[in-house]
């Protein structure tokens, strides 16, 4: 996964604009929300199945879906093409900053894989999820049980980057 785009002048009213590209065979995040924003995927190449209102969607170049704020939704890309979409969450909120601490963290090796497969990475992304609950929230697996799996985090020493 790559995200390309900068941060917005007034995070509180201004939308982060990103261009995301997902390798083939990407599984994508846990089910979450927004509960502050509404998220949009706009396809540039290549296919991206969106998961909301309950079934996926899939998503070819020119098509576009919105996420409203508080819907239930994920996203992947397990076709044999590499993707590339338009993505927006309005407002940004702390949004890039989330998406910032997630890529310290896959580069730095705490986190392998997204999906995460390993405790150690389940541990820090369940952290990170909850240094940034304003901006996102898990529904598959439950809030409370990434809340739970921070607390163990910080109480093994864990820290997020920076």
């Amino acid at each position: 996964m790559v995200v390309e785009g900068a941060p917005p002048d007034d995070p509180d009213t201004d939308p982060w604009r990103v261009t995301m590209v997902f390798a083939p065979g990407f599984a994508g995040p846990p089910q979450h929300i927004h509960p502050h924003q509404e998220e949009s995927y706009e396809v540039l190449s290549g296919v991206l199945d969106v998961f909301i209102d309950g079934q996926w969607h899939e998503l070819g170049p020119g098509e576009r879906i919105t996420v409203p704020a508080g819907a239930p939704h994920t996203i992947r890309n397990l076709h044999r093409e590499e993707m590339r979409a338009l993505n927006v969450h309005a407002p940004a909120l702390d949004f890039p900053d989330y998406m910032a601490g997630l890529h310290e963290l896959v580069h730095s090796g705490k986190v392998r894989a997204l999906p995460p497969k390993d405790p150690r990475s389940v541990i820090y992304l369940s952290m990170l999820f909850t240094a940034h609950e304003r901006t996102l929230a898990s529904i598959k697996p439950p809030q409370r049980l990434v809340r739970i799996l921070a607390l163990i985090g910080r109480g093994l020493g864990y820290k997020l980057p920076a």
